[in-house]
């Protein structure tokens, strides 16, 4: 039974590095991995490609339950494909950020997607990336992680992140954004952003990404059984 396979999850908000974490631990327990957060991601994507208007909820539902979405492992991590095309670097915009996080909200579209993320519970274990993995999709998982990190630490990482491809990047301008995306996501009516009682909570703002993983292997290995 699917209750019976474990499942870590990592919660946070975006920037935090949850991301890395998980491929690094999905690649350690040889566990399969869930992005959450790209699944809105892609939603939101669909939805401006479309000209869905963000505030149709019906129509967000529809166009959820229509979604051709797949993961596939690569040497970089994980791809994400829509339609059988690779939109990994499309959803990963500020726009497309910023939209995920407005239909992440509606009450509608996160049950539409609910049993989406379920499904994934697959064995021999999954490693789940997201806002309410621990709290709402996964309560039952046995390790739950909370990563977060400063509102400025994270912008100087997209930052970062941005001109290491060449683009611009306004870090005011980011800033101001994670932190309204950051109020809509903790204080939003469905499935708030927020810590489940029984998670270890994790500020990443200081630390290196070996240090976050080391730590997260010494929480994971009290609740499951040693890495092979």
């Amino acid at each position: 039974m699917s209750a019976d396979i474990p499942v870590i999850t990592v919660d946070g908000p975006g920037g935090a590095g949850k991301g890395e974490l998980c491929l690094r631990l999905s690649k350690m327990y040889g566990f399969t991995i869930l992005d959450s957060g790209a699944i809105y991601r892609v939603l939101a994507y669909a939805a401006l490609k479309h000209q869905v208007s963000l505030a149709d909820e019906p129509s967000l539902v529809k166009l959820a339950g229509e979604l051709r979405l797949s993961f596939e492992p690569r040497d970089s991590g994980v791809a994400v494909m829509l339609d059988g095309e690779d939109v990994s670097r499309g959803i990963r915009n500020e726009e497309t950020g910023g939209a995920a996080s407005k239909i992440a909200a509606l009450p509608g579209v996160r049950a539409a997607l609910l049993d989406r993320q379920k499904a994934c519970r697959t064995a021999p274990g999954l490693v789940a990336d997201g806002r309410d993995m621990g709290t709402v999709v996964f309560p039952d998982a046995p390790v739950k992680i909370f990563l977060d990190a400063s509102p400025e630490e994270r912008a100087r990482r997209r930052v970062k992140q941005l001109e290491s491809q060449g683009k611009a990047a306004d870090y005011d301008k980011i800033l101001a954004e994670i932190r309204e995306r950051d109020n809509r996501d903790r204080n939003r009516a469905a499935a708030p952003l927020k810590p489940a009682p029984d998670a270890l909570l994790l500020d990443s703002t200081e630390l290196s990404i070996q240090e976050v993983v080391d730590t997260a292997l010494a929480f994971a290995a009290k609740k499951l059984k040693p890495l092979s």
